[in-house]
């Protein structure tokens, strides 16, 4: 595949009718789950999935989805021609070795290899010589203390070989061919601290060797070419790296150089194939000492072709939990090993790399750290030995549990279970017309796992966590600045909003607390503060994270996002008995509902916030039990709640006083459990754009809109059956976890729904008002996400854009808002997606 086709991937796997925008996501925390290709792209494990992921277009190419547990290796299967990869293998905690295959810009499921009875950690591949169809050797270790040697061809799988390992696990395996030779070899490093070499014979596996050396777990091993002999790299938790070298020990070849000549000890093996047979020696090359905590990862510098002829540059790189990558090198003249790249972090909240890759060219390298996030530096074209920063993929690494959009569709706000809240936004870089979409924010890091929130204007918002506490969250102008530099908005039309008076200039954390405090101009700088003499608090003598004002005209790397990117929170809002479960605010920014997890009715009342002086208004109180979601109508009229109890409420707005500026709600329809339509737990809920009715979804598979709530004024406010169901009940097949009414209204004037299922999917459907709805010819399904774009685990929300268009294409254009609209979801895999739709298709 060449890179016009990589960058052709999604337009061919998606319909017309909907094209996947963009995907945030990031990598498993697990060794071997990340995996550059030759032709350029490197797969990672995310969730249960496989992102393919360009880093020169900083975007997701394709999601591979096909497994049903984490995915905890990926491996592109190397040829030996150096071309680009067509095959893939991904192996996961489901037990089972997938390989991927690419056509036509296209990827499939080739075979499926099951055979382990707990999780696979680490697969490598090689192709065999075969005559016609293609063949792959695969190599898994898994849980269950064995390495199993595959043999795949077209569309069948056999088990070559199980190799036990009792009471022991191999970490990591490695497949390469002997120097001169057609014969593969296998190198196991694991628990017991050694590297296990073996050989093929006869058509099976035997043991040749054990090296010694490690002094605890062996974490990576990997094997390269070089000049008629293989090296083998292995990575321990006793920080350090051990080479290998495995040559071929010619026939004659005696001692030779005397009794006084210092040799290192070899061990030799004999390899028979095909009527001959030839002896090997391996022999310790060298041990490299520069990390100061556990060495995950070991690369080798891929080789590549150049000037008719397959050049194998000798490089390698590790990464390690002291947060560092080290590029290491032979001396030209001595051929002593040596340190000739560090990059990684210095301080910072992290926890350390996993795993390393480098680009086809040396001119990129990757790391995955511990809370799956993405690191890539990229060489200076001018100075070599320089290395900076690049612009990568990130996301949540736990469930993302809520999502929104600002008031103007120019960027997403996301909480998950990471603890996080992120901020996504699209990004055209300079001289380029394509628009990509990046973190540029990472407003709240917390202690506990995040649920849900709600944006009260542009640069305000509200979140709720698993606590009885919200937390109100306000941009600082140093975010204002860079949102403008980042997503081309003039700075002056943000800074002439009210949402940006009086902004502090950024936040940080303080030692101890869960609050971000607001920065101003003229506050201490660390440099002050460490002049200060002695401690004034117990949280003094515990580190800071200080926040230093960023000039960006790009997305920031993980580091910046961590420390540089936080919002100051601005209110704290008690009242909830139990953890919070959902939050809704209104169009006019003057109230904000909240509700928590509640198992009896003096839980479950819904909590009114003024959204200005963030003072309770009021308590609802009708459910028995949790409020699963809410949504205020577009024209702030009522508030519409939805509940375990398989019940929904309906609260209208009305003020106490002509001259009272905050509003106060009263019941103005319900359902109880004998008038409920509803058989079980009642998820979603969502407005039509013109606020005449809602939708309603369950996890009885069934979609309801109810209405028509403009024409109920003269209705008794207590009557519960005031509203009346005007749709057919759509049976959607699975527990329908989330429902989202399109603003913008189709070609035909029919209502466009998105749906989300419990078991991933996303299912488009038209809704136009009818006069006979019990004939079910109401509904109309008019799309649905393919197997590449849908998630893996629940739909946990859907949000479309709050107008038509394209966010960063230019809403101006009158076309552009006539023919695309945009979706937004959020899954329990770890998954934001953005989709477009095109409205002219449907």
């Amino acid at each position: 595949m060449d890179s016009v086709t990589h960058r052709n991937f999604v337009s061919k796997m998606a319909a017309p009718l909907i094209e996947t925008c963009h995907v945030a996501c990031c990598a498993n925390r697990t060794p071997n789950v990340l995996s550059w290709g030759r032709g350029g792209l490197f797969a990672f494990g995310t969730c249960n999935s496989v992102a393919v992921y360009d880093p020169k277009e900083t975007a997701i190419v394709t999601i591979l989805n096909g497994h049903t547990g984490r995915v905890n290796a990926v491996q592109w299967v190397h040829r030996e021609d150096c071309d680009p990869e067509t095959e893939l293998v991904s192996g996961g905690s489901d037990n089972r070795i997938i390989v991927w295959k690419a056509q036509d810009g296209k990827f499939s499921q080739a075979v499926q290899c099951c055979g382990h009875t707990a999780p696979v950690c680490a697969v490598d591949s090689i192709r065999l010589d075969s005559e016609g169809a293609t063949q792959l050797l695969i190599a898994s270790a898994a849980s269950d203390s064995t390495v199993k040697l595959w043999v795949t061809s077209a569309n069948q799988v056999d088990c070559l070989q199980t190799l036990p390992f009792g009471s022991g696990f191999m970490m990591d395996v490695s497949l390469t061919r002997l120097p001169d030779s057609r014969v593969p070899i296998l190198a196991c490093g694991g628990d017991d601290c050694r590297v296990h070499l073996y050989v093929q014979r006869d058509g099976q596996f035997e043991k040749v060797h054990s090296l010694h050396g490690h002094e605890d777990w062996i974490r990576g091993v990997e094997w390269t070419a070089r000049d008629g002999e293989i090296l083998l790299a292995s990575c321990a938790q006793d920080c350090l790296i051990r080479i290998w070298k495995v040559f071929m020990k010619e026939e004659n070849a005696g001692d030779g150089q005397g009794a006084d000549t210092i040799r290192l000890k070899e061990d030799v093996f004999e390899v028979r194939a095909k009527g001959s047979s030839a002896r090997f020696a391996v022999t310790l090359e060298t041990v490299l000492a520069g990390h100061e905590n556990w060495v995950y990862g070991v690369h080798w510098q891929p080789p590549f072709f150049k000037g008719g002829s397959v050049q194998q540059p000798i490089g390698l790189l590790s990464a390690s939990m002291d947060k560092t990558m080290i590029l290491w090198g032979p001396e030209e003249a001595s051929g002593v090993w040596l340190e000739q790249v560090r990059v990684g972090e210095v301080g910072g909240n992290t926890l350390g790399f996993y795993g390393c890759q480098m680009s086809p060219d040396g001119s990129m390298i990757v790391a995955h750290a511990f809370h799956g996030a993405l690191h890539l530096w990229q060489r200076d074209t001018a100075k070599e030995e320089e290395w900076s920063p690049g612009v990568v993929i990130s996301g949540h690494f736990g469930s993302v549990q809520d999502l929104s959009w600002d008031p103007d569709g120019e960027f997403i706000l996301s909480v998950g279970s990471d603890q996080t809240t992120r901020l996504f936004t699209p990004w055209r870089r300079k001289g380029q017309a394509k628009v990509t979409w990046h973190e540029i924010s990472r407003p709240q890091i917390h202690g506990y796992d995040m649920q849900c929130l709600a944006t009260v204007g542009r640069f305000q918002f509200v979140s709720g966590a698993d606590e009885k506490v919200l937390r109100v969250f306000r941009a600082p102008r140093n975010f204002v600045e860079n949102f403008s530099n980042i997503a081309g908005v003039s700075l002056d039309k943000l800074l002439a909003s009210n949402d940006t008076a009086n902004l502090p200039e950024g936040a940080s954390t303080p030692a101890l607390g869960l609050s971000n405090k607001a920065v101003f101009q003229g506050d201490l700088t660390p440099q002050n503060k460490e002049e200060e003499e002695g401690f004034s608090s117990v949280s003094d003598q515990y580190t800071e994270s200080y926040f230093h004002p960023l000039n960006l005209t790009e997305p920031p790397p993980e580091d910046h996002l961590l420390q540089n990117t936080l919002w100051p929170e601005v209110q704290k809002l008690y009242g909830h008995g139990f953890e919070m479960f959902c939050l809704a605010s209104n169009n006019e920014r003057t109230v904000v509902a909240s509700a928590c997890k509640a198992s009896k009715a003096e839980h479950a009342a819904v909590l009114l916030w003024s959204a200005s002086s963030w003072r309770q208004l009021q308590t609802l109180a009708l459910h028995s039990l949790t409020v699963t979601q809410m949504a205020f109508s577009p024209d702030s009229r009522f508030l519409l709640a939805v509940s375990r109890d398989r019940t929904w409420s309906l609260w209208r707005q009305h003020h106490l006083a002509p001259t009272d500026s905050e509003p106060a709600f009263s019941l103005h329809a319900h359902t109880t459990k004998s008038t409920s339509v509803h058989a079980r737990i009642i998820w979603s809920c969502d407005w039509s754009p013109d606020s005449k009715y809602f939708v309603t979804s369950s996890r009885d598979k069934k979609v309801i809109v109810w209405g028509d709530c403009s024409s109920t004024e003269g209705v008794e406010e207590n009557s519960p059956s005031a509203i009346e169901p005007c749709s057919s009940v759509l049976d959607v097949g699975d527990s329908a976890t989330s429902v989202s009414l399109c603003p913008v209204l189709c070609p035909d004037h029919s209502y466009l729904l998105a749906v989300g299922l419990e078991n991933g999917k996303i299912l488009l459907y038209k809704w136009r008002v009818h006069t006979n709805p019990s004939s079910g010819e109401d509904w109309a399904k008019c799309g649905e996400m393919d197997n590449f774009q849908n998630h893996t685990l629940t739909v946990k929300r859907l949000r479309w854009r709050p107008r038509g268009g394209r966010a960063g294409h230019g809403d101006g254009d009158a076309s552009e808002g006539d023919s695309w609209v945009q979706l937004a979801s959020a899954g329990a895999d770890h998954a934001v997606k953005i989709f477009n739709i095109n409205r002219l298709a449907l």
